[in-house]
């Protein structure tokens, strides 16, 4: 498959299991833009230019990724950039019914643009940015979970 395709989320912050899809999606697609959408039902532990380049950074060697951020719509950032195709990550049945919703009203704003759904590999199905926060607060090992520049980032964030 070739042309563009978005990924978006919080990223709040970016796990192992956003990698994988990423990385999984970089294979598909000439190019993928991650996108940091403000989502007004979380409060974001980092901010957008933090998360940013955390994203940037982790993401780095993968070559046909590129890392932005928008205040908006995803189907007028997506529209912005000419892509064909939004990825969104699975991780249990229960994420299904949530992003079924979302993809619906996207359809909505432009039925041109597909949503590919991908399964996270099974290793990170449980895991989730909110999850990292939580043992990360505790002082728990979250080296599984987020590369090191993110556990670094956490760490700084929690001994302020």
């Amino acid at each position: 498959m070739k042309g563009i395709a978005v990924c978006p989320g919080s990223f709040d912050p970016i796990t192992y299991g956003h990698l994988d899809i990423i990385k999984r999606g970089a294979k598909v697609f000439n190019k993928i833009h991650v996108v940091l959408l403000n989502n007004t039902s979380k409060t974001p532990l980092f901010t957008v230019e933090e998360r940013t380049e955390l994203i940037k950074e982790v993401t780095k060697d993968i070559p046909n990724v590129v890392v932005d951020s928008y205040q908006g719509l995803l189907m007028d950032y997506a529209k912005s950039v000419d892509a064909s195709a939004i990825i969104r990550g699975l991780r249990a049945v229960s994420d299904f019914e949530y992003e079924m919703q979302i993809t619906s009203m996207n359809r909505v704003l432009n039925d041109e643009i597909e949503t590919f759904f991908v399964m996270t590999n099974n290793q990170y199905s449980f895991l989730s940015s909110s999850i990292v926060k939580e043992v990360a607060k505790y002082g728990g090992n979250i080296s599984d979970l987020v590369p090191p520049i993110v556990q670094k980032a956490l760490k700084d964030k929690f001994t302020k």
